[in-house]
This record gives C-alpha cells, structure tokens and sequence, in this order.
C-alpha cells in the first residue's frame, strides 16, 4: 500500500482539497505538515492514485512538496484504528460499521472507504452539533443536503427525525455512497447527481445542510436557490476569518447568522429566516 502526500501552504488548503477531491473522489486524510503547512494524503495500490503530474497541477503555486511512502503491512488495521466512533450531543453516534452500536443513542454508520465525510472532520461535527440542536417542526421536516459526500448528514436528519431528506453531489461515488449508507441505516434519502458550480440555483428545502468549501458556498449565494430560500441553513466546511464572508453573502437571501461555532480553525453558521 502507498501513501501520497501533498503539503500546501494553508491559506491556500481550501482550494487545493477541493481540486484533489476531483482527482480523489474517495476522499483525503488531512493533518498539519508544520506551521503553516496542511498535509492531504491518499492511499492505494501502486498504480491507483493519482498521477503525479495531475496532482502538482491541483496544487498549483500552492504546493510546498509531494512525498510518497510506502505502508506497512499493518495498513488495513491502524486506518481502522484511525476511524474511531464519536458521540454528537448527547443524541447522535456516528460509527464505522466494525465498530458495535449504542442502545442510549441514534445509530448512524458510516463506511469511512466510500466518500468523503465520515463525521470525524472538525466540519461535519460542527454541522452535526447544530443539526442535533434544531427542532424538528413536521411532519413534513424537509431537508436537503448540498454536496452529500458520504450522506452523513442527511443521514443523521432522517435519524432525528426529518423528512422527507434528499442530497445532492457532483460526484457520482458520492451519489451511490449515500444511498448506499441510507440503505444500510434504514433510511429514505432521494440523492442525485448536480453540480452546484455549473448546474445554476440550487436544490433548496426549509433546511439547507451545506457543508462546503467557502467557494462552493459563495457559488451557492450568488446563485441562489430553485425555490424559496430556506428557513435555515446550516453551513460549515469554512476557516474561522471565512464565515463574516459568507454571513454576508446569504444575508442577500434574507438569511441571517443566529449562532456560530467553532472547532479548531474551523466554523460553522447557522443562518435562518424571519418571516
């Protein structure tokens, strides 16, 4: 097994993951290289990852070095070690399926090999945290998850509740990895392919989940939704100095921040409607 590393400096790490997520759509380990430095690494068989040339054009100017090594055998077992269970507000436990269930908690599993998002990420904590904290108004409870990745989110609403719960993703592993996962959790969750760069006003419900790069969630705000603007969106996948930013840019939609929180340099919004 190999592992290829690519550190870039971090002021530019948001656009570097989202152009190695197109050439990686399984997804990418993240950790710190350094002061300054973020460190994305994906694993494979040789002749499975990634071309070298492609990844130093994903880069760009941002590349500082890319440092391939080889795994040892133990691989299989410390990546597993590596994907523990965690517990979101006292409500939800969000779990690899090798990993046994909790009886006093919401049960949602993820296979951490299928998609990017398995709820261990800062960012999709932080999304989950405001999502256990909303109440649920339905039945109907809408939802509608921009850039499903694993379908951890819209996973976890149907668990709390919500519904109906559909995703969206431009990655078509993505689409059949929430399904897949919904399947396995026994959930109902319409998704389907979009593309929230190109594919104009995006699918919209009275709650938006978007865990998403600060340009993908600047995209979003400048291209409105097909439909009303949601009563609440939940946005996160953002650095800390970016959420005034992006604040401001749904504000234009009558959104308005009530809440934010951090973990680590990351924030998360919870932006809602009046009226």
């Amino acid at each position: 097994m190999i592992r290829l590393a690519v550190r870039v400096r971090r002021e530019d790490a948001e656009v570097v993951l989202a152009e190695l997520l197109e050439l990686a759509p399984n997804g990418v380990e993240e950790g710190e290289a350094g002061e300054g430095v973020v460190e994305y690494a994906v694993y494979g068989a040789p002749g499975e990852l990634p071309e070298l040339p492609d990844v130093r054009a994903a880069a760009g100017g941002a590349l500082v070095e890319v440092v391939t090594t080889e795994v040892a055998d133990d691989w299989a077992d410390r990546w597993r070690a590596f994907h523990r269970p965690i517990e979101i507000a006292g409500r939800l436990y969000v779990r690899p399926p090798w990993e046994p269930a909790r009886e006093d908690r919401l049960d949602v599993v993820i296979d951490p090999g299928q998609a990017f998002g398995t709820g261990a990420h800062h960012t999709t904590r932080l999304c989950l945290e405001l999502l256990a904290a909303e109440p649920v108004p339905g039945p109907p409870a809408p939802v509608m998850d921009l850039g499903c990745g694993s379908g951890v989110l819209a996973i976890a609403a149907a668990k709390l509740g919500f519904g109906p719960v559909a995703g969206v993703d431009h990655e078509l592993e993505s689409v059949r990895a929430t399904a897949e996962n919904a399947q396995v959790n026994g959930v109902a969750v319409a998704v389907d392919r979009f593309d929230l760069i190109r594919g104009g006003p995006a699918p919209t419900a009275p709650l938006v989940l978007a865990n998403l790069l600060r340009p993908l969630l600047l995209c979003v705000a400048r291209a409105g939704f097909a439909g009303p603007a949601p009563r609440t969106l939940i946005a996160s996948g953002l650095l800390a100095h970016e959420a005034d930013e992006v604040a401001a840019a749904f504000a234009a939609h009558g959104l308005q921040e009530e809440r934010r929180c951090h973990g680590g340099e990351w924030a998360a919004l919870l932006l809602r409607r009046s009226g």
